[in-house]
């Protein structure tokens, strides 16, 4: 019998006050490893009480204080590394070489995140009118919450609330039902790390839970990443409540190749995008475009690096390619390969037979003559999927991938720095790779897309957190010599 998950509430272990549970399944074996919890709206008010709570010290407590937890628990997350990788592997079905780079891109948000000392340095002038001078600082403003996917079990949760948390905020955390077990490790590396009761806070659930940290009146700001529609669906309702909203949504990544381009490496980076994790990542390449006579080369390396594809258990070390996180999932995707052969798609390698008896496995499907419109060309599959389409120039590719609602992230494969140039001023995605698969941004820049891929004003890490968590407060000070109404400078005189 698998063991029902716990909330983490004002630094203790908690029993949720849901009855119904979700099963947490191994995708490459589909054993059960876990039940998560559906939480309440009262296993919510019990983690914002006991954050709203901490916030009243912890908003006080000097910036360079607040950090000094996250200097620990980067210490014990860098001792945990492989061991938090083996718990995403066997929850989410990556392999272990991707698992570890979920991981240790989360420990980089925590390092940046030890800088906020000097993300929240304000600005000041001084007389700006005779003997007044003005100041603007960065204060916290109460308890943010998250809800995270369950693609990236690890990262994304560290997008948000270790910024948040060193900015002088307190935090309530929903990762996805899916993938509970690895935050479970990770806060109790958490509850090591010295930080104050109810700083940070963990709640298990589903639609119930989103809905309750969205409405929740003492619930100042919400970050979100996943679909589409639900992300629409957060940004709406949490900000018809008067909070502050990033959604994070879908993507439809298109990646063009002209023919000056590298083409071997260019490829290999190509499809090491769209296969990466199972293609289930926002910034997985999708469709691949070939520009004039780059396409024909194009499509005989797309082929000849799918078919090496090894698909296995992800703590295999031959396994480039793990499961796709569900049943649903899986089916969901072969009835995509299907409505896109019916569209006229061609099939030039068939991963819909993986070879498994058990586990969610498909092997890479490269799929030739997508045509704008159709379904490969404007869905969001999250899956091992390639798309081909072949176009006369850069220009048609630019105005194919712009007509696509979203605008997450896009790539172009060049040696002509001026066409890269071109490339980067037109695209309407706001995270643009040059020779790049996948084109992150560390986690001192910020992140996001455009379109239907993000809602909101603020992006996600770098300076953009600090913005995002913070409130400008601005001081117009004049001082008078004590005993008089003439108006002296600030500064102390002897």
């Amino acid at each position: 019998m698998s063991k029902i998950l716990e909330n983490y509430i004002n630094g203790t272990w908690s029993k949720s006050q849901g009855t119904e549970t979700f099963e947490v399944i191994n995708p490459a074996t589909e054993e059960v490893i876990g039940l998560t919890p559906l939480g309440t709206v009262n296993d919510i008010d019990q983690a914002v009480s006991a954050a709203k709570e901490a916030y009243s010290s912890w908003k006080d407590t000097p910036v360079i204080d607040r950090v000094q937890p996250f200097f620990k628990l980067k210490m014990l997350l860098e001792e945990n590394v492989d061991k938090i990788s083996t718990i995403i592997v066997e929850e989410h079905g990556k392999t272990f070489k991707e698992a570890k780079g979920d991981i240790l891109r989360g420990i980089q948000m925590v390092e940046v995140a030890c800088g906020m000392p000097s993300l929240m340095m304000g600005e000041s002038i001084s007389n700006i009118a005779r003997d007044i001078d003005c100041t603007a600082t960065k204060r916290p403003l109460g308890v943010f919450a998250g809800i995270t996917p369950f693609n990236f079990p690890a990262m994304v949760p560290f997008w948000f609330w270790p910024f948040a948390v060193a900015a002088g905020n307190t935090y309530v955390l929903k990762p996805s039902e899916r993938v509970p077990l690895t935050q479970m490790f990770i806060f109790d590396l958490i509850s090591k790390a010295g930080f104050p009761k109810g700083v940070i806070n963990m709640v298990h659930g589903g639609k119930e839970t989103v809905n309750a940290i969205c409405d929740h009146k003492d619930i100042q700001g919400v970050s979100f990443v996943g679909s589409t529609p639900i992300a629409k669906h957060v940004y709406s309702r949490g900000t018809s409540n008067g909070k502050r909203v990033q959604a994070l949504g879908g993507a439809k990544n298109f990646m063009v190749i002209l023919p000056d381009a590298a083409m071997e490496a260019s490829v290999a980076a190509m499809v090491d995008s769209c296969y990466g994790c199972a293609g289930e990542r926002c910034l997985a390449g999708s469709v691949l475009v070939g520009v004039g006579e780059a396409y024909d080369k194009m499509k005989e390396l797309v082929v000849k690096h799918s078919n090496n594809i090894v698909t296995g258990s992800g703590l295999d070390s031959k396994t480039t390619l793990g499961p796709v996180i569900s049943k649903e999932s899986k089916e969901r995707i072969l009835s995509d390969i299907n409505t896109a052969l019916s569209e006229g798609a061609e099939l030039l390698v068939d991963g819909r037979e993986s070879g498994h008896d058990k586990g969610y496995f498909l092997k890479p499907t490269v799929l030739d003559k997508v045509k704008p419109g159709t379904l490969m060309a404007t869905k969001e599959i999250f899956g091992p999927v390639i798309s081909l389409m072949q176009v006369k120039t850069m220009d048609e590719a630019i105005e194919i991938l712009n007509s696509s609602t979203y605008a997450n992230t896009t790539s172009i494969f060049t040696s002509n720095g001026g066409a890269a140039r071109q490339f980067i001023s037109k695209v309407a995605p706001s995270m643009v790779g040059v020779n790049l698969g996948v084109p992150a941004p560390m986690a001192f820049f910020s992140f996001g897309g455009s379109k239907d891929s993000f809602f909101g004003d603020v992006k996600v890490h770098g300076s953009s957190a600090c913005e995002f968590f913070t409130e400008r407060h601005t001081s117009m000070i004049r001082w008078y010599e004590e005993g008089t109404n003439a108006a002296v400078s600030p500064l102390w005189k002897e």
